[in-house]
Protein backbone atom coordinates (compact mmCIF):
# COMPACT_ATOMS: atom_id res chain seq x y z
CA UNK A 1 0.00 0.00 0.00
CA UNK A 2 2.74 2.61 0.72
CA UNK A 3 4.73 1.40 -2.62
CA UNK A 4 1.01 2.34 -4.11
CA UNK A 5 0.76 5.64 -2.60
CA UNK A 6 4.55 6.59 -3.46
CA UNK A 7 3.53 6.12 -6.83
CA UNK A 8 0.41 7.94 -6.78
CA UNK A 9 0.74 10.61 -4.43
CA UNK A 10 3.04 13.04 -6.43
CA UNK A 11 1.55 12.31 -9.76
CA UNK A 12 -2.66 12.53 -9.04
CA UNK A 13 -2.80 15.82 -8.30
CA UNK A 14 -0.90 17.04 -12.24
CA UNK A 15 -2.92 14.05 -13.77
CA UNK A 16 -6.58 15.79 -12.71
CA UNK A 17 -4.99 19.59 -13.38
CA UNK A 18 -4.52 17.90 -16.77
CA UNK A 19 -8.33 16.79 -16.88
CA UNK A 20 -9.39 20.13 -15.73
CA UNK A 21 -7.44 22.29 -18.36
CA UNK A 22 -9.13 19.51 -20.49
CA UNK A 23 -12.28 20.54 -19.66
CA UNK A 24 -12.02 24.21 -19.53
CA UNK A 25 -10.37 24.54 -23.09
CA UNK A 26 -12.79 22.34 -24.17
CA UNK A 27 -15.79 23.80 -22.60
CA UNK A 28 -14.94 27.18 -24.10
CA UNK A 29 -14.70 26.02 -27.68
CA UNK A 30 -17.53 23.79 -27.39
CA UNK A 31 -19.39 26.78 -26.19
CA UNK A 32 -18.44 28.95 -29.19
CA UNK A 33 -18.85 26.53 -31.49
CA UNK A 34 -22.21 25.24 -30.24
CA UNK A 35 -24.03 28.68 -30.27
CA UNK A 36 -22.88 28.97 -34.44
CA UNK A 37 -24.40 25.93 -35.34
CA UNK A 38 -27.49 26.79 -33.19
CA UNK A 39 -27.62 30.07 -35.03
CA UNK A 40 -27.45 27.91 -38.22
CA UNK A 41 -30.01 25.51 -37.04
CA UNK A 42 -32.43 28.58 -36.88
CA UNK A 43 -31.13 30.47 -39.61
CA UNK A 44 -33.45 31.27 -42.80
CA UNK A 45 -30.89 29.79 -45.16
CA UNK A 46 -32.01 25.99 -45.76
CA UNK A 47 -28.18 25.15 -46.80
CA UNK A 48 -27.13 26.23 -43.19
CA UNK A 49 -30.13 24.52 -41.36
CA UNK A 50 -29.42 21.32 -43.40
CA UNK A 51 -25.66 21.37 -42.35
CA UNK A 52 -25.96 21.99 -38.71
CA UNK A 53 -28.44 19.06 -38.38
CA UNK A 54 -26.47 16.71 -40.35
CA UNK A 55 -23.50 17.66 -38.09
CA UNK A 56 -25.14 17.57 -35.14
CA UNK A 57 -27.11 14.17 -35.81
CA UNK A 58 -24.19 12.59 -37.18
CA UNK A 59 -21.89 13.32 -34.26
CA UNK A 60 -23.99 12.69 -31.55
CA UNK A 61 -24.76 9.40 -32.91
CA UNK A 62 -20.60 8.87 -33.04
CA UNK A 63 -18.79 7.25 -29.66
CA UNK A 64 -16.55 9.94 -28.58
CA UNK A 65 -13.31 7.23 -28.72
CA UNK A 66 -13.82 7.30 -32.72
CA UNK A 67 -13.50 10.99 -32.79
CA UNK A 68 -11.07 11.09 -30.76
CA UNK A 69 -9.28 8.55 -32.56
CA UNK A 70 -9.44 10.69 -35.97
CA UNK A 71 -8.43 13.79 -34.54
CA UNK A 72 -5.29 11.30 -33.55
CA UNK A 73 -5.19 9.39 -36.88
CA UNK A 74 -7.06 10.76 -39.12
CA UNK A 75 -6.14 14.35 -39.07
CA UNK A 76 -2.62 13.79 -37.92
CA UNK A 77 -1.04 10.65 -38.60
CA UNK A 78 -2.55 11.14 -42.09
CA UNK A 79 -3.59 14.57 -42.96
CA UNK A 80 -0.55 16.21 -40.99
CA UNK A 81 -2.14 18.29 -38.83
CA UNK A 82 0.01 19.73 -36.43
CA UNK A 83 -1.39 21.88 -33.39
CA UNK A 84 2.02 22.13 -31.43
CA UNK A 85 5.44 23.18 -33.01
CA UNK A 86 7.81 19.98 -33.76
CA UNK A 87 10.57 21.33 -32.36
CA UNK A 88 9.71 22.06 -29.27
CA UNK A 89 10.80 19.04 -26.61
CA UNK A 90 7.24 18.25 -25.68
CA UNK A 91 5.91 18.43 -29.14
CA UNK A 92 4.01 15.03 -29.10
CA UNK A 93 2.34 15.31 -25.54
CA UNK A 94 1.65 18.72 -26.45
CA UNK A 95 -0.19 17.85 -30.00
CA UNK A 96 -1.82 15.27 -28.17
CA UNK A 97 -3.15 17.34 -25.28
CA UNK A 98 -4.83 19.72 -28.25
CA UNK A 99 -5.75 16.90 -30.50
CA UNK A 100 -7.75 15.66 -27.71
CA UNK A 101 -9.32 19.36 -27.10
CA UNK A 102 -10.33 18.95 -30.46
CA UNK A 103 -11.55 16.15 -30.20
CA UNK A 104 -14.19 17.00 -27.19
CA UNK A 105 -14.83 19.89 -28.74
CA UNK A 106 -16.00 18.56 -32.04
CA UNK A 107 -18.15 16.38 -30.48
CA UNK A 108 -19.39 18.33 -27.04
CA UNK A 109 -20.51 21.35 -29.42
CA UNK A 110 -22.98 18.77 -30.65
CA UNK A 111 -25.00 18.49 -27.54
CA UNK A 112 -24.16 22.21 -26.55
CA UNK A 113 -25.84 23.09 -29.56
CA UNK A 114 -28.90 20.89 -28.97
CA UNK A 115 -29.29 22.36 -25.25
CA UNK A 116 -29.04 26.03 -26.81
CA UNK A 117 -32.38 24.78 -29.40
CA UNK A 118 -33.94 23.59 -26.44
CA UNK A 119 -33.82 26.92 -24.78
CA UNK A 120 -34.77 28.70 -27.85
CA UNK A 121 -38.17 26.45 -27.87
CA UNK A 122 -38.95 28.23 -24.58
CA UNK A 123 -38.72 31.74 -26.18
CA UNK A 124 -42.25 33.46 -27.29
CA UNK A 125 -42.07 32.81 -31.31
CA UNK A 126 -44.18 36.42 -30.75
CA UNK A 127 -40.22 38.44 -29.82
CA UNK A 128 -38.87 37.43 -32.83
CA UNK A 129 -41.82 38.40 -34.87
CA UNK A 130 -42.16 41.65 -32.82
CA UNK A 131 -38.30 42.17 -33.71
CA UNK A 132 -38.66 41.38 -37.36
CA UNK A 133 -41.39 44.20 -37.53
CA UNK A 134 -39.42 46.69 -36.09
CA UNK A 135 -36.87 46.19 -38.90
CA UNK A 136 -33.65 43.58 -36.85
CA UNK A 137 -32.08 41.41 -38.66
CA UNK A 138 -31.92 38.12 -38.03
CA UNK A 139 -28.83 37.88 -36.57
CA UNK A 140 -29.92 41.24 -34.57
CA UNK A 141 -32.94 38.89 -33.36
CA UNK A 142 -30.71 36.11 -32.86
CA UNK A 143 -27.83 37.74 -30.60
CA UNK A 144 -29.60 40.64 -28.69
CA UNK A 145 -33.15 39.01 -27.78
CA UNK A 146 -33.71 34.94 -28.64
CA UNK A 147 -30.65 33.88 -27.39
CA UNK A 148 -30.00 35.58 -24.41
CA UNK A 149 -33.04 33.89 -23.05
CA UNK A 150 -32.09 30.83 -24.72
CA UNK A 151 -28.85 30.68 -22.65
CA UNK A 152 -30.94 31.41 -19.46
CA UNK A 153 -32.88 28.25 -19.85
CA UNK A 154 -30.71 25.96 -21.27
CA UNK A 155 -28.46 26.20 -18.09
CA UNK A 156 -29.53 23.15 -16.33
CA UNK A 157 -28.98 21.11 -19.38
CA UNK A 158 -25.61 22.99 -20.55
CA UNK A 159 -24.41 21.77 -16.74
CA UNK A 160 -25.12 18.72 -17.19
CA UNK A 161 -23.28 18.45 -20.56
CA UNK A 162 -20.39 19.97 -19.10
CA UNK A 163 -20.40 17.22 -16.07
CA UNK A 164 -20.75 14.91 -18.62
CA UNK A 165 -17.58 16.47 -20.47
CA UNK A 166 -15.64 16.19 -17.62
CA UNK A 167 -16.02 12.65 -16.98
CA UNK A 168 -15.51 12.17 -20.94
CA UNK A 169 -12.08 13.55 -20.55
CA UNK A 170 -11.04 10.06 -19.49
CA UNK A 171 -10.74 9.37 -23.09
CA UNK A 172 -7.84 11.70 -24.03
CA UNK A 173 -6.08 8.41 -22.49
CA UNK A 174 -5.95 6.44 -25.90
CA UNK A 175 -4.12 8.60 -27.48
CA UNK A 176 -1.87 8.98 -24.88
CA UNK A 177 -2.26 12.20 -22.68
CA UNK A 178 -1.43 11.83 -19.37
CA UNK A 179 -4.96 12.73 -17.62
CA UNK A 180 -6.53 10.78 -14.47
CA UNK A 181 -7.65 7.94 -16.34
CA UNK A 182 -4.56 7.14 -17.55
CA UNK A 183 -2.62 7.56 -14.32
CA UNK A 184 -5.13 5.01 -12.83
CA UNK A 185 -4.66 2.50 -15.17
CA UNK A 186 -0.95 2.94 -14.73
CA UNK A 187 -1.35 2.41 -10.77
CA UNK A 188 -3.18 -0.36 -11.22
CA UNK A 189 -0.76 -2.30 -13.73
CA UNK A 190 1.45 -1.73 -11.20
CA UNK A 191 -0.46 -2.47 -7.91
CA UNK A 192 -3.62 -4.82 -8.68
CA UNK A 193 -3.73 -5.71 -5.38
CA UNK A 194 -5.09 -2.34 -3.83
CA UNK A 195 -7.24 -1.97 -6.83
CA UNK A 196 -10.08 -0.57 -4.67
CA UNK A 197 -8.39 1.73 -2.91
CA UNK A 198 -7.35 2.94 -6.48
CA UNK A 199 -11.18 3.37 -7.47
CA UNK A 200 -11.92 5.47 -4.75
CA UNK A 201 -9.55 7.70 -4.93
CA UNK A 202 -10.15 8.49 -8.39
CA UNK A 203 -14.02 8.36 -8.06
CA UNK A 204 -13.53 10.69 -4.85
CA UNK A 205 -11.01 12.97 -7.11
CA UNK A 206 -14.07 13.06 -9.71
CA UNK A 207 -17.07 13.57 -7.89
CA UNK A 208 -14.81 16.87 -6.32
CA UNK A 209 -15.10 18.04 -9.72
CA UNK A 210 -18.19 17.62 -10.66
CA UNK A 211 -19.94 17.91 -7.57
CA UNK A 212 -19.63 21.72 -6.95
CA UNK A 213 -20.10 22.12 -10.82
CA UNK A 214 -23.56 20.61 -10.25
CA UNK A 215 -24.74 22.64 -7.34
CA UNK A 216 -23.12 25.62 -8.64
CA UNK A 217 -24.90 25.76 -12.16
CA UNK A 218 -28.31 24.61 -10.28
CA UNK A 219 -28.32 28.27 -7.97
CA UNK A 220 -27.51 30.08 -10.96
CA UNK A 221 -30.24 28.27 -13.06
CA UNK A 222 -32.88 29.49 -10.53
CA UNK A 223 -30.76 32.95 -10.12
CA UNK A 224 -31.11 33.38 -13.49
CA UNK A 225 -34.62 32.12 -14.56
CA UNK A 226 -36.64 33.57 -17.25
CA UNK A 227 -40.06 34.84 -15.41
CA UNK A 228 -43.09 33.99 -17.23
Amino acid sequence: MDAMWEQLGPAILPAFWTTIKLTVLSAIFSLIFGTILTAMRVSPVRILRTIATFYTNTVRNTPLTLVVLFCSFGLYQTLGLQLASRSSSTFLASNNFRLAVLGFTLYTSAFVAECLRSGINTVSFGQAEAARSLGLSFGQTFSKIVFPQAARAAIVPLGNTLIALTKNTTIASVIGVSEASLLMKEVIENHASALWAIFGAFALGFLILTLPMGLALGALSKKLAVKK
